[in-house]
């Protein structure tokens, strides 16, 4: 029997009593389970691979269980169609006051775990895609609407871009910028990289340090090395974007005491030791007025990219290998 996610208020626990869920979006699952399974059941998690190893073990537990145990769901996780032959005898059984669940990443039409739920006129299927980009612009949205803090679009944009489709890496993000913003403290774009460990995305900060350091092999073994998808294109482009502006401000400050050691010791925020040598070739490669220039032009990229996201990739690769190979002048 075939459920959508948002009918699964109408599942009666009294006779629906095992239930497929099979998808990607484990935020999606996690939110579906929660609100299923009330707070009276003791959860129980088993890997597939335990309970093939025990099965018969497994199977006794499930049937011999006392009157007096308590209500129980148990979640059986990374399911397969190994599990099939378990699943259909346990089907066979009478079992009470318990609820299994078979949690599956993508299952195949063809998949005898999935054909079996699907037909099964007791048993239940229930299918968890990945959220489309509205749903998830929306769930962000709602979700500063109920903090009461302002962001902008593009903001809520790269949080989504950074989800890659899950729900449950998009609260997870959230949830960090809620307890930041508990005490008063204010938000912004600066703060939401850092926040959602964008930096952390080491090929993509590596990539724009040797970038603004103009150090064209290294730019290309990078690009050659990783596999960077158009979801990338973003977090690209807001990692440009605050990098250049930190440049920027080192540049000032070198042009006006023509010391480059000092410009980086008393640099705010301060900067770790293993970014110097870097840094320092980033200042000598760049005046003020030519970093001006590449600030433009990433504000132009980034509403470009938002625009054509089918050809975002090769947008940002263009500049990237542009700037790599020193020609400034294409942003004047």
């Amino acid at each position: 029997m075939i459920y959508k996610y948002f009918e699964t208020n109408k599942i009666d626990l009294t006779v629906n009593k095992i239930i497929l869920f099979h998808g990607k979006n484990d935020g999606l699952k996690d939110e579906t389970l929660n609100n299923l399974i009330s707070k009276n059941y003791k959860k129980t998690l088993y890997e597939e691979k335990e309970i093939l190893e025990n099965s018969s073990q497994f199977l006794d537990k499930l049937l011999n269980r006392s009157l007096f145990d308590a209500e129980e769901a148990i979640i059986i996780k990374r399911a397969t169609d190994k599990i099939f032959d378990l699943v259909n005898e346990i089907a066979s059984k009478n079992i009470d006051d318990l609820i299994i669940i078979i949690n599956s990443e993508n299952l195949e039409k063809r998949s005898k775990l999935r054909s079996f739920f699907e037909k099964s006129k007791k048993e239940i299927s229930v299918a968890f895609y990945p959220d489309n980009e509205q749903t998830l612009i929306k769930i962000a949205s709602n979700f500063f609407k109920k903090i009461n803090i302002p962001v902008s679009f593009s903001d809520i944009n790269l949080l989504v871009n950074k989800t890659r489709g899950d729900r449950k890496n998009l609260l997870n993000e959230l949830k960090k910028i809620e307890t930041y913003t508990k005490n008063g403290k204010k938000i912004s774009s600066e703060t939401i990289l850092k926040l959602t460990n964008l930096f952390e995305d080491y090929d993509i900060s590596e990539l724009v340090d040797n970038c603004l350091a103009k150090n064209k092999n290294k730019i290309i073994k990078i690009l050659n090395e990783n596999n960077f998808t158009r979801e990338d294109s973003i977090p690209m482009v807001k990692i440009f974007l605050f990098k250049s502006k930190r440049i920027l401000n080192l540049v000032n400050q070198f042009e006006k005491n023509n010391n480059i050691d000092l410009t980086i010791a008393t640099a705010k925020p301060p900067i770790f030791w293993k970014d110097k040598d870097i840094t320092k070739q980033q200042i000598y490669k760049w005046n003020s007025r030519d970093i001006k220039k590449i600030l433009y032009k990433l504000s132009e990229i980034e509403f470009l990219i938002k625009k054509d996201n089918k050809n975002s990739l090769n947008i940002i690769s263009d500049f990237i290998l542009n700037l790599g190979s020193e020609k400034i002048n294409n942003y004047a």
